[in-house]
């Protein structure tokens, strides 16, 4: 059986990220999961791939739990769930240390760098995103 490697992005908080009430805008935890998701790819994919291709957001179902705040220390853990031709689907968790504040279920189209048609990923690609789960 495989399983995602998952990969931890660390959130930086900006005071622009700071809506009327105090706490961060909810645009900004699109901006976050954009972030963690290339972050994510930029350190598994190898860099033939990274500069063959692009990635691009098609959807995001955001469940919001609990607010963040300007002083906050937050981390984006992403999991690939799944590719299937051009699209991968992801889910991305932000927490502000076990505190879950925002569940994330995002898809997005790899595309190719230089023409911007989707493009699926090799196999050997996608592999490295996997590993073997011990039963």
């Amino acid at each position: 059986m495989l399983q995602s490697i998952p990969h931890s992005y660390s959130v930086a908080i900006d005071p622009a990220d700071i809506d009327f009430m105090g706490h961060v805008n909810n645009a900004s935890y699109l901006k976050w999961v954009q972030a963690a998701v290339i972050s994510h790819w930029e350190r598994l994919a190898p860099a033939d791939a990274i500069a063959a291709h692009l990635w691009v957001a098609l959807k995001h179902e955001i469940t919001y739990r609990k607010p963040a705040f300007l002083a906050d220390d937050l981390v984006a853990t992403v999991l690939l769930e799944k590719v299937h031709g051009a699209r991968a689907f992801y889910q991305t968790i932000i927490r502000r240390g076990e505190e879950v504040l925002a569940e994330v279920q995002s898809s997005w189209c790899c595309i190719d760098a230089d023409t911007h048609r989707p493009a699926r990923l090799t196999a050997n690609v996608i592999d490295r995103f996997l590993r073997k789960s011990i039963d």
